[in-house]
């Protein structure tokens, strides 16, 4: 594909807003990759770093290599990614401390939206794609209730947790955040990446490449042989993971964290008129409709970028 600076600047702008998302439990960098139009592309991207890659490397050479691999769609991507994680991750900390039920809500709306999105590009619907719906869905809201985990601080656990979360950052409807959050490694995660400890990071790092790797293999098969049953299963991954963006919940259970502060453990889901008896605070009410409408008309926003300038890159 031939791309011009501005191609890639825009590649750039979609990778930070998939590394936005994969800063916050509940959401995954792959339901923004798909609503923007290069998730297939990324998939495929990654899949190529394989045995061939390496022959056409020591046989053609780096340039070709670096054609078969895509690689400047990776970096600009990629790049974003990074940018977006290291320079948003106070900020994305701060907006969950302080304003959680409207980060909450306008994440909902996005995923309601995702989940329309997604769920228009299945062109045949029979048994198989209904029971790949219903999987999704049953599989991506178990895992929004299940219990998070005390789990070791050594390195080998630290590159199985990246193995894990990236597969699920790129699975759209699945939280990598929320599955580190579940192995009870997010908050180490994001405190390495705030004091940027090397160690860990790179431990991380490596974790992270070698699942997607793998990983990325199996969702191109996937696609290959069954594009619509796929698409049912992501759509049920988005529908799934709803229960854990609903913005109204209430705390069952707290713990302690790293810095001695009390925070919430657990939470379930409840009803607004039962979170407004619990708590008092009626006044939230009409920023969270206002932040959850902005997020569901954003994803309609895309969709018509994806048919314009931005289908390109």
């Amino acid at each position: 594909m031939n791309r011009k600076l501005p191609d890639y600047l825009v590649l750039g702008a979609k990778g930070m807003a998939m590394g936005a998302a994969d800063v916050i439990p509940g959401v995954s960098g792959g339901t923004i990759a798909f609503i923007t139009g290069i998730y297939e592309e990324l998939i495929n991207s990654i899949k190529s770093v394989n045995a061939s890659l390496f022959r056409t490397l020591f046989r053609e050479g780096i340039a070709a290599a670096w054609k078969q691999l895509n690689g400047n769609f990776l970096v600009a991507v990629f790049s974003g990614i990074l940018i977006s994680i290291f320079s948003l991750a106070r900020l994305i900390s701060w907006l969950l401390t302080n304003h959680q039920m409207l980060v909450w809500a306008f994440f909902f709306g996005l995923i309601i939206g995702s989940a329309i999105f997604v769920g228009k590009k299945i062109k045949k619907w029979n048994t198989l794609t209904v029971l790949m719906l219903l999987a999704g869905t049953t599989l991506a809201y178990y895992i929004t209730i299940a219990t998070p985990a005390t789990t070791p601080e050594a390195l080998w656990f630290i590159f199985i947790s990246g193995g894990v979360a990236i597969c699920a950052m790129i699975l759209p409807g699945i939280s990598g955040s929320f599955i580190l959050l579940l192995m009870g490694k997010y908050e180490y995660i994001l405190t390495a990446v705030k004091e940027f400890n090397a160690m860990v990071l790179l431990v991380f790092g490596l974790g992270c490449v070698t699942g997607i790797i793998a990983f990325s293999n199996i969702i191109a098969w996937l696609f290959r042989k069954f594009h619509n049953a796929t698409l049912a299963l992501l759509t049920g991954f988005m529908i799934g993971s709803l229960n854990k963006l609903w913005p109204w919940k209430q705390v069952v259970e707290e713990r302690l964290n790293s810095h001695g502060e009390l925070v919430p453990f657990l939470e379930q889901s409840i009803s607004p008129a039962r979170f407004v008896e619990l708590t008092g605070q009626s006044t939230l009410m009409l920023p969270i409709l206002v932040c959850a409408l902005a997020g569901l008309l954003l994803i309609f926003v895309f969709e018509k970028l994806t048919h314009g300038v931005g289908e390109k890159a």
